[in-house]
């Protein structure tokens, strides 16, 4: 089954593409255009690949096995949003919000996280290969059985991030890390 065209899609009475080419409109500062506010929408194998989604809300979507490959969804809110089994390589997510989110086995190599809040997400048994983690809030999220070869996690604060089963011999850890080939699991909090 291929992926389902965003003109076949509706969310809240209009079609999804309607919906991309207000916000195309909103993001270019042009009249007509429309904030893309696609809060809950069912977008599940959906093709949205090098779609503009900067700034748009997606909280508690369900985007599970669509195509995001080379999107725009800097600033964007998919907060507790399903992307398990989504195709996410070369997106950026720069300052986006995905706290809570489930990416259990998203395809996510090459993406830009920087300073995202990805506190309580699910990255288990996710592809994350050359991801750009600096400056991510990783508070409470799972990485049990990500691939994270080559990720960057320095200027990352990973207390209270599980990386448990992580081989971390090619990942750029913060300074003053513990040193080994695989995470000894969840990073404990600093006491005072």
């Amino acid at each position: 089954m291929g992926l389902k065209k965003t003109k076949s899609i509706t969310h809240g009475g209009k079609r999804v593409s309607e919906i991309l080419e207000a916000h195309a409109l909103f993001f270019a500062g042009k009249d007509g255009g429309a904030r893309a506010d696609l809060s809950g929408a069912n977008l599940s194998g959906a093709d949205l690949s090098s779609v503009n989604l900067s700034g748009a809300i997606l909280r508690g979507s369900n985007l599970e096995g669509s195509d995001l490959r080379k999107a725009k969804l800097t600033a964007a809110d998919l907060s507790g949003s399903n992307l398990r089994k989504a195709d996410l390589r070369n997106c950026d997510l720069t300052e986006a919000s995905l706290s809570g989110a489930n990416l259990e086995e998203a395809q996510a190599s090459g993406i830009e996280f920087f300073r995202c809040d990805l506190s309580n997400a699910n990255f288990q048994r996710a592809l994350l290969r050359n991801a750009n983690f600096r400056l991510a809030d990783v508070h409470g999220a799972k990485f049990s059985g990500a691939d994270m070869g080559v990720a960057i996690l320095r200027e990352t604060d990973l207390n209270g991030a599980d990386l448990s089963g992580v081989d971390l011999s090619t990942t750029l850890m913060p300074r003053n890390y513990p040193s080994g080939k695989t995470a000894p699991g969840k990073a404990e909090s600093k006491s005072a």
